[in-house]
């Protein structure tokens, strides 16, 4: 079942749709049926949004953005593995049936190309999705300002709030996972995250800290790594952990590659997954499957984090005013066969 929440933000330098209907105490489809000149709309009820909109700043006097023609292009600097090529795939798949051309900009090399810098100069692209986008908040903020319409997958950092922006839920799947260890009994619990300065393991890290404190305990910052997301990572900074005098009884990680990495490092040190040892992933990818023993895992809704990123985007530049959004889909813990009871 898929959970989407949605934030609004300003359409212009004051107040949203939401900050006028909870001001006036009238329902925002009032409100925007008030400000779009629509029918069913008491005279005196349109006056006192009228006036209300002006105190505020609201856009009720903006024209209708207008449509913009030509391709969309989709930026994703990374190598389109089991993790952004079903994104990318989505996207693409999703603009296509909306007959929109797909300028595809992707691979490791482009990671510090400055195409967002040029992208408003670009008069024959109408609009852009970014995947995971590299760029501070600042040139994603003057990309915003240019006029220029995109929307942001997975976003690294907190995006402006009038951007559209489209996630998993992070910090529910990343409590799910771990409010599961602790069902099994589980307490000293290790974690390799990736870097602190994504939003996503920012979020993964409250979702962790949130399941231990529910059932009375506090993250042990001795049992917590970061790193990239890959199988290195968990062999590594795994293999850390497991060295430990105190060692965990479970290691939750933030990518299903960095748990392989765990089970290889558990393996080496002839501890048996899940026995001895019990281990979570995060995406849900092929590999999850393809381990020994399978891996427990969230996963994560790529497909139609695409999808939505794109059809929202497509609406946009066919002319319609919306909200701007961040919305979060909702993750699903999947058990498999690598968590198992605290060992006693």
């Amino acid at each position: 079942m898929e959970h989407v929440q949605q934030t609004s933000s300003p359409a212009g330098s004051g107040a949203t749709v939401r900050d006028l209907a909870a001001r006036l105490g009238l329902s925002a489809a009032t409100v925007s049926r008030a400000l779009n000149g629509r029918a069913h709309v008491a005279e005196e009820t349109r006056r006192r949004v009228q006036e209300a909109a002006g105190q505020l700043g609201s856009p009720a006097a903006q024209p209708r953005p207008r449509p913009r023609s030509g391709p969309v292009l989709v930026r994703c600097p990374y190598e389109l593995t089991d993790y952004f090529g079903p994104i990318v795939s989505s996207v693409a798949e999703t603009l296509r049936v909306h007959g929109r051309e797909v300028l595809l900009d992707a691979g490791n090399a482009g990671y510090h190309d400055t195409v967002l810098r040029r992208l408003p100069a670009r008069r024959d692209i109408a609009g852009a999705v970014l995947i995971l986008p590299p760029e501070e908040p600042a040139e994603l903020e003057a990309l915003r300002a240019s006029g220029t319409p995109f929307a942001v997958i997975d976003p690294r950092v907190r995006v402006p709030r009038d951007v559209l922006s489209v996630a998993a839920a992070n910090a529910a799947g990343a409590q799910e996972a771990t409010a599961h260890l602790a069902a099994l009994g589980h307490r000293r619990i290790g974690v390799v995250s990736a870097a602190p300065a994504l939003a996503a393991s920012d979020a993964r890290m409250t979702g962790h800290a949130t399941a231990l404190a529910q059932v009375g305990a506090l993250v042990d910052p001795a049992l917590v790594r970061a790193g990239e997301p890959v199988a290195a990572t968990g062999y590594a900074l795994g293999g850390e952990l497991l060295d430990l005098p105190q060692r965990p009884t479970a290691v939750v990680c933030f990518n299903d590659k960095v748990a392989v990495g765990v089970l290889q490092a558990a393996a080496e040190r002839g501890l048996r997954v899940p026995r001895d040892l019990s281990v979570v992933g995060f995406d849900d990818s092929d590999v999850s499957r393809a381990t020994t023993p399978r891996l427990t895992t969230v996963r994560q809704p790529l497909l139609e984090m695409g999808s939505l990123a794109a059809s929202a985007l497509v609406r946009i530049l066919e002319g319609h005013r919306a909200e701007a959004l961040h919305i979060e889909l909702a993750t699903q813990l999947i058990v498999r066969d690598s968590t198992f009871r605290v060992p006693g």
